[in-house]
C-alpha cells in the first residue's frame, strides 16, 4: 500500500487534491463550530443547493470557469438568507427551505431544458454527490483555493474574539458595542465561500456534512470553544486526507468516502466521550 501511495504521489493531480482537501477541511471546520452553536447548521445545506443552481446556470451559459458565477450568487443568497431570517414575516428555517429548494429545482430544470451533455443524469449525480473533479484540478484552481482559504483563516483568527462573543450571546455583544449584524453577515459570507470551494470535493448534498460532523465529533470530547475548534480542525483534516487516499487506492467516490469516515469518527468520539464521562 505504501509503495502504491508513493507511486501516486509522483503525479501532480494527487498532490493538488490533497492540498485542496486539507484547506477545505480546515476552513469548513473553523466555522462549523459556530454554525452548530448558533443553530445555523441548516444554512450550509441551503447554500449548497443554491451553489448547485448557480453551477447549472453557468453550465447552460457555457462559462469556462463556473466560479465566476457560482461564488457571487452563493454569497448574495447567503446575505438574503440572513436578511429574510431576521424578517418577522419569513422565519429562518422557512427562508432556507424556500431558497434552497427553489434553487435545486431550477438548477435541475435548466440542466434538462438546456443540456449541453448527453448524460444529464450523470452530471447531476456527480454535482450533487461529488465527482472525480477533485482529482483533475488545474494549478490555477489550486491557487484560487489557497488564496480564498488563507483569507478565510485570517478573517477567523483576526475576528476570533468577536465571533466567539456573537456565537454565545448576541445581546451581550450588542450591549458592549459589537456590530452583531455585521459579524453575522461576515459568517454567512465565509460559509458561502467555503461551500463553493467544497463543491468539487464532496458535492452539494454532502457539503453540510463536511461542516457539521467534525464540530459535533469534537463536542463529544471537549467543552471549551477553543478546544472544540482546534479538535474539529484536526479531525476534519484527518478525515479528508484519509477519504482522498482511500478513494485513490480503491476507486471509491471521494465525497461519500470522506463523509463515511466522518461518521465513523463521530461514533468513536461519542464512545470516547461516554467513557470519559463515566470515568
Amino acid at each position: 500500500m505504501l509503495d502504491t501511495l508513493a507511486f501516486y504521489f509522483e503525479y501532480p493531480f494527487v498532490r493538488y487534491a490533497l492540498i485542496v482537501g486539507v484547506l477545505i477541511a480546515l476552513c469548513s471546520s473553523l466555522l462549523g463550530v459556530t454554525l452548530v452553536l448558533k443553530r445555523f447548521s441548516f444554512i450550509g445545506d441551503g447554500l449548497s443547493h443554491v451553489a448547485f443552481g448557480a453551477m447549472a446556470i453557468s453550465a447552460v451559459v457555457g462559462l469556462a470557469d463556473d466560479m465566476v458565477l457560482v461564488l457571487p450568487i452563493t454569497v448574495i443568497c447567503a446575505v438574503l438568507l440572513l436578511w429574510t431570517g431576521q424578517n418577522a414575516k419569513i422565519k429562518g428555517d422557512a427562508a432556507v427551505a424556500m431558497i434552497s429548494v427553489g434553487a435545486l429545482a431550477i438548477g435541475y430544470l435548466l440542466m434538462n431544458l438546456f443540456s449541453t451533455s448527453t448524460n444529464v443524469s450523470g452530471d447531476v449525480c456527480s454535482t450533487l454527490f461529488g465527482s472525480t473533479s477533485i482529482l483533475t484540478l488545474k494549478q490555477s484552481e489550486v491557487i484560487l483555493c489557497i488564496v480564498l482559504s488563507v483569507i478565510v483563516v485570517i478573517l477567523f483568527v483576526f475576528f476570533y474574539n468577536r465571533i466567539f462573543a456573537v456565537t454565545f450571546d448576541e445581546n451581550f455583544s450588542k450591549a458592549i458595542g459589537t456590530k452583531v449584524n455585521s459579524f453575522n453577515l461576515l459568517i454567512a459570507i465565509i460559509i458561502a465561500v467555503i461551500i463553493v470551494l467544497a463543491m468539487n470535493l464532496v458535492g452539494s448534498l454532502l457539503v453540510s456534512a463536511l461542516i457539521i460532523f467534525p464540530a459535533l465529533s469534537a463536542m463529544r470530547i471537549f467543552k471549551s470553544f477553543f478546544s472544540v475548534t482546534v479538535c474539529s480542525a484536526v479531525l476534519s483534516i484527518i478525515c479528508s486526507v484519509s477519504g482522498i487516499l482511500i478513494s485513490i487506492l480503491y476507486g471509491t467516490p471521494v465525497g461519500s468516502t470522506i463523509v463515511a469516515i466522518d461518521i465513523v469518527v463521530f461514533l468513536l468520539c461519542s464512545l470516547i466521550g461516554k467513557i470519559g464521562g463515566r470515568a
